[in-house]
């Protein structure tokens, strides 16, 4: 490539909108000593049971991207606990890259399907079938922490 090319190529870069994944959330929700599932009414993996999650929208942090997401798809409150992890397998959706940012939460409030869910059930951590997208992999990474939180909630429950 000549110099002159090198320059065309480098000034057309300036202008050319970058490509990038799209920015998503999933969450691990506790609630009532299990873990809250969504099953997909739309495609990709229509009919699977999933995390709720989605799209972080414009101006959105990934915070109140989960809080959003998990209560038009539960329709719980969550506190957030902590991140559980970051996920960028370029292939992990198949409409699009996207990364996602994974929150382990406590939900509280009236479990109530939303629009694009076919039912929300509560899930005991050893009966998780398999999931859409990368679903298990996220619950395997936070199942220490699943635990330790489940402990206490039972004890709490106890007493």
């Amino acid at each position: 490539m000549t110099e002159k090319e090198i320059s065309l190529k480098i000034k057309r870069r300036r202008f050319m909108k970058p490509q990038t994944p799209s920015l998503t959330v999933d969450t691990v929700i506790l609630f009532k000593n299990r873990l809250v599932l969504v099953k997909r009414k739309n495609p990709p993996y229509q009919g699977k049971f999933a995390l709720p999650g989605g799209f972080v929208e414009i101006g959105e942090s990934t915070e109140n991207a989960a809080a959003r997401e998990a209560f038009e798809e539960t329709g719980l409150s969550i506190e957030i606990i902590k991140l559980v992890g970051v996920y960028s397998d370029p292939h992990r959706d198949p409409r699009e890259h996207t990364v996602s940012v994974c929150y382990l939460a406590k939900g509280s409030g009236e479990l109530k399907p939303g629009s694009d869910a076919d039912s929300v059930e509560l899930f005991e951590l050893d009966s998780i079938p398999e999931l859409a997208f990368d679903h298990n992999k996220i619950i395997n990474d936070a199942k220490s922490d699943i635990n330790a939180i489940l402990s206490k909630m039972q004890k709490h429950d106890v007493s």
